[in-house]
């Protein structure tokens, strides 16, 4: 199967299955001599596990990562990184009456139009487990920037019609809130809604956002390879999500330029912007303002009542779905957003370290 692989210099390549017996992901371009433990992947796996609280999946997963080569002594070798989460609480037989029907919403029928065979048990590769491999190489490489200065954070903005205070951001709240939003209040109607949803039989979807700060002016390259390109292909690629904006996004579309363009000033010396609707990238080069990317996120397509589909032999029939899912996928697919954004931002900044030759010629001197 090909797409596995994702980034140029700084590569992650995800393996699994969400019924299989483990998965993973090899990491291959990670700079030699960083500080890295298990423990320091296993705090951005802890905020994607399932059985966490109410909003998620009943599914129990410790989801505890080993790492298997690339580390010797508590530091990076420069060589691939090799990581491994087991799989200890699959149900498949939960899944044994979907073997011949196709579920709406999922990629079933596409799987099966594709390769003419699919992996039934919860979707195989479709499934939201394969986020796994994605969350523990994009961990290191949110590690990598950390010491560069740079921060990438992201939460929940909304679900379904609750959406957070603008600017009420308190990263303590996202990481203590069930539904991952920095806003109290909003937490408490969100679960609500869900509540609402879930008793009805049905699910909800929402909106995340991510803020990179610290990056300097510089980093993406023009026309194919644009920064802002980059980001949204990593971001759409992530099961659920519909839509990608960056900065103002759609809204541009109703603006006028004298309303849309971001002046610049100087500052004690240094070059800024008084406004950033243009989020953090220009010409598809960080502009060293903050970088703003929001994903609108679906709802979960399994639902406990009754859905009309049809069967791999074309006849039709009512389908209701068994098993364990999320009401709600947008908490979970937080650190997912944070550590793709982790991944194109490091792999954009090793590919830009040959781009001029005076930087050039001053590293190798």
């Amino acid at each position: 199967m090909a797409g596995s692989t994702f980034g140029t210099l700084y590569r992650i390549t995800t393996w699994g299955e969400s019924h299989g017996p483990a998965l993973g992901a090899v990491v291959d371009g990670c700079p030699a001599g960083l500080a890295l433990r298990e423990e320091d992947i296993q705090v951005y796996l802890d905020r994607r596990k399932p059985g966490g609280h109410l909003v998620s999946t009943p599914r129990k997963e410790e989801d505890r990562v080993r790492i298997l080569s690339g580390v010797f002594e508590g530091r990076t070798t420069g060589t691939p990184i090799s990581l491994m989460v087991e799989n200890t609480s699959q149900h498949s037989s939960d899944y044994t009456d979907l073997a011949e029907t196709y579920r709406p919403g999922h990629a079933d029928y596409t799987y099966d139009a594709k390769y003419g065979f699919r992996d039934y048990r919860g979707g195989g590769r479709s499934s939201g487990r394969e986020t796994v491999g994605r969350v523990a190489g994009g961990a290191i490489a949110a590690l990598v920037l950390a010491r560069a200065g740079i921060s990438v954070e992201a939460y929940t903005a909304s679900i379904g019609p609750v959406r957070i205070t603008p600017g009420a951001y308190d990263r303590a709240n996202v990481l203590a809130s069930p539904v991952a939003m920095p806003d109290p209040e909003a937490t408490e109607q969100a679960l609500a809604f869900i509540d609402a949803a879930r008793a009805d039989c049905d699910s909800v979807g929402g909106t995340m956002e991510c803020r990179i700060r610290g990056l300097k002016a510089g980093i993406g390259d023009p026309v194919f390879d644009k920064l802002d390109a980059l980001l949204s292909r990593a971001v759409m690629s992530i099961g659920a999500v519909k839509a990608v904006e960056i900065g103002d996004g759609t809204a541009v579309s109703a603006a006028r330029g004298s309303d849309n363009n971001d002046p610049f000033r100087m500052e004690n010396g240094v070059l800024t912007k008084t406004s950033n609707h243009a989020g953090g990238i220009l010409g598809g080069i960080s502009d060293g303002s903050e970088i703003l990317i929001r994903a609108s996120v679906k709802p979960t397509p399994s639902i406990f009542r009754p859905q009309n589909t049809v069967t791999r032999d074309g006849q039709n029939r009512e389908l209701t779905i068994r098993g364990r899912h999320d009401p709600v996928i947008v908490p979970r697919a937080v650190v997912v957003l944070e550590t793709m954004c982790a991944s194109v931002i490091l792999d954009a900044m090793l590919c830009g370290m040959g781009s001029r030759l005076d930087r050039f010629l001053d590293f190798y001197r």
